[in-house]
């Protein structure tokens, strides 16, 4: 069993993320999404909220060999807990990249687990989550960059501002 990690915080989780995933399962016996905490994020969405929303956009795009999970700690024990042969990124552009690179590096020196980059397609190079969270909260349209069930709940959460 070929088991790839993708780790992120995703909040919220976008078609440039689901992207990365259907290209990963492609590639893999198996696709772990694995939702963490950055300490020095602020987040819409807690743990649970998006691991179901996640999950909820997994089932509704048809991957049957992705799963959901929690990632606690540092990113490479985990993916040696759970026996990953690889970590897999999407890059949007040169800053990703050079942001990526050293954490991959640090990674394969830690844990010797190397780092698949999966190019944003270009649809998704602008996508980011944080810009896509404040243009949602001043009502824009975010329903293409976003699976359906991440919008719907876009939508509740700031129906309350």
């Amino acid at each position: 069993m070929r088991r790839v990690l993708f780790p992120g915080s995703f909040d919220p989780f976008t078609n440039g993320h689901l992207d990365v995933v259907k290209r990963a399962a492609d590639m893999f016996d198996e696709v772990v999404v694995a939702v963490g905490t950055n300490m020095s994020k602020k987040y819409l969405f807690n743990g649970a909220e998006k691991i179901a929303l996640i999950e909820a956009s997994i089932a509704e795009a048809a991957l049957s060999n992705v799963k959901v999970m929690t990632l606690d700690g540092l990113t490479i024990n985990f993916a040696q807990k759970i026996g990953a042969v690889a970590m897999v990124r999407g890059l949007r552009n040169e800053a990703d990249y050079l942001y990526e690179r050293d954490i991959a590096e640090m990674n394969e020196r830690l844990g010797g687990v190397e780092t698949v980059f999966l190019m944003a397609k270009p649809e998704n190079q602008n996508i980011s989550s944080s810009i896509l969270k404040e243009v949602a909260y001043f009502g824009a349209d975010v329903s293409a960059l976003v699976p359906g069930p991440v919008y719907t709940a876009l939508q509740e959460k700031f129906e309350k501002k």
